[in-house]
């Protein structure tokens, strides 16, 4: 599976995966699954890279002392909102409004992507940001911001 990159906006951006082959409605409804608990994650502050106390620590974490104080200073990092994945042909696209959650959320979703690519959908790349060419994009009615035009 390979991963792109394209023109990226946090609040306005669309996730596009190409499937080796078109999808049967039990592999949609897994990567639906995947997008739905990425977002849930996401709207509860999950990807704030400012408090990664456990992930600091090292290998050993029994016994750790977690610090609540800077937990509480870790300024939030939220998950706006997101849309309905839509299929096309081999194609699936998922917009996503960002908000201030930490790049952090697009890696594990990459990551989560990419077992899912070795063990139950074969997907050929997943694109983050930017549009392709033989599926326009129109303004998503949860945007906050305007496309700049």
């Amino acid at each position: 599976m390979e991963v792109c990159f394209r023109e990226v906006d946090p609040f306005n951006c669309w996730i596009w995966l190409q499937f080796n082959e078109v999808p049967s409605e039990g592999e949609k409804n897994y990567i639906d699954g995947i997008f739905d608990s990425w977002y849930v994650l996401g709207r509860l502050g999950g990807f704030n890279a400012e408090n990664l106390q456990a992930h600091h620590e090292g290998i050993e974490i029994s016994g750790m002392a977690y610090d609540n104080n800077e937990a509480n200073k870790a300024m939030p990092a939220l998950m706006h909102n997101i849309g309905e994945l839509e299929y096309q042909r081999n194609w699936a696209r998922c917009w996503v409004d960002l908000g201030t959650s930490d790049a952090m959320a697009i890696d594990v979703l990459i990551n989560s992507l990419i077992q899912v690519d070795e063990s139950v959908v074969q997907l050929k790349q997943v694109c983050v940001g930017g549009v392709n060419t033989d599926w326009p994009i129109v303004e998503h009615p949860d945007a906050l911001f305007q496309m700049d035009r």
